[in-house]
């Protein structure tokens, strides 16, 4: 796709040498975007700037770190920041708090990280003069559309329902806000709920796959009725690089993938995959506020070219088979005090 600049009205935004900035790059999502840039874009020089918190791990880019270069940092501070974006000629924001659950429990991290970060993030791509700035989104700016039969599309009202939401609906407009005051050349992608390889295990999938694989219990919120759009990583990462290039200054774009499921539907597939009774599922209590459903349409992502490549039934077998072939990634992290305590004190809530 970039064998030659793309060319908009104020002239070539990426070009095939250019150096970009990955915030989050060692996380879920972000680790992925790396990976197929070093793909599709051999000639970029590529810097990933993270924090390596709690989700953050050095090994989400094992045999690829002499391809890169591995910067440290937190986004909230400007001083690396600074240093980080010197030079750069696109920054991609992946860096965030993510889990709504962990919100919950503590909203500061997100403020600071969700927030605060994408501001010194803005701040230093203004200094410099990136020429162009992808802030990553999420779906559930949109807030619930549960007993409704409505996709949401870009120019709805955003209706943000738990902190993780709403510091993620700040952030989009700080981003909205350096495009029209400073004239920053920004794009703007709202993703479904991602999943496949590498991703932390206390989300939905990765979370039933560990446990089943340990015959231990799928804790489902509620009666598991809430509705998700499960999109596959690399479809994820695919539509972000498309917008990348081709994102009109200023643009939001949903992807999606157009497959939606309940949490009912998704712990009996991975039980099944992994041949486990489905007595292994277990209802707790349901998580506060819970949202129903998000679905969005991506007619303004698809109309760039961008679709997604892989099937649920698939993209969930490929999921499974990867944590069920690579424990040693996964086992460290759950075995952990860190880990153990937040599950602890999430799913033994009172009903």
């Amino acid at each position: 796709m970039c064998a030659n600049p793309i060319m908009a009205d104020d002239g070539p935004i990426m070009n095939p040498k250019s150096t970009i900035l990955v915030t989050g790059g060692a996380g879920f999502i972000g680790s992925g975007y790396v990976r197929k840039s070093l793909q599709d874009h051999p000639d970029w020089a590529i810097r990933v700037l993270d924090a390596l918190t709690y989700a953050g791990n050095r090994a989400n880019l094992e045999g690829i770190e002499d391809q890169i270069t591995f910067i440290h940092g937190d986004i909230a501070d400007p001083g690396v920041v600074d240093d980080a974006v010197a030079g750069c000629d696109a920054v991609l924001n992946f860096a965030a708090e993510s889990h709504v659950d962990r919100s919950l429990m503590d909203r500061r991290p997100f403020e600071r990280t969700n927030v605060e970060g994408t501001q010194v993030l803005l701040d230093a791509a203004i200094q410099h003069g990136v020429e162009r700035f992808l802030q990553v989104s999420t779906d559930e700016v949109y807030g619930d559309l549960g007993g409704t039969d409505h996709y949401s599309i870009e120019t709805d009202p955003l209706l943000p329902r738990s902190p993780y939401a709403a510091s993620k609906a700040a952030a989009e407009e700080l981003v909205q806000t350096a495009h029209a005051s400073h004239g920053l050349h920004t794009v703007l992608t709202r993703g479904s709920n991602t999943y496949g390889p590498r991703q932390f295990p206390e989300k939905i999938i990765p979370l039933f796959v560990t446990n089943a694989i340990d015959d231990r219990s799928l804790p489902i919120y509620g009666r598991g009725t809430a509705v998700r759009d499960y999109l596959h990583v690399e479809d994820h990462c695919g539509g972000i690089d498309l917008i990348l290039h081709h994102g009109e200054p200023g643009g939001i774009y949903n992807l999606g993938a157009r497959l939606e499921i309940s949490a009912c539907d998704i712990a009996e597939a991975i039980l099944e995959a992994l041949d486990k009774p489905h007595a292994l599922m277990s209802f707790v209590a349901d998580r506060p506020n819970h949202d129903q459903r998000y679905a969005v349409n991506p007619t303004a992502a698809e109309s760039l070219g961008w679709s997604r490549a892989w099937s649920l039934e698939d993209g969930l077998q490929d999921t499974v088979a990867w944590y069920a072939a690579n424990e040693c990634w996964w086992r460290p992290i759950r075995s952990s005090q860190a880990f153990k305590d937040f599950e602890h004190a999430w799913y033994n809530r009172d009903r």
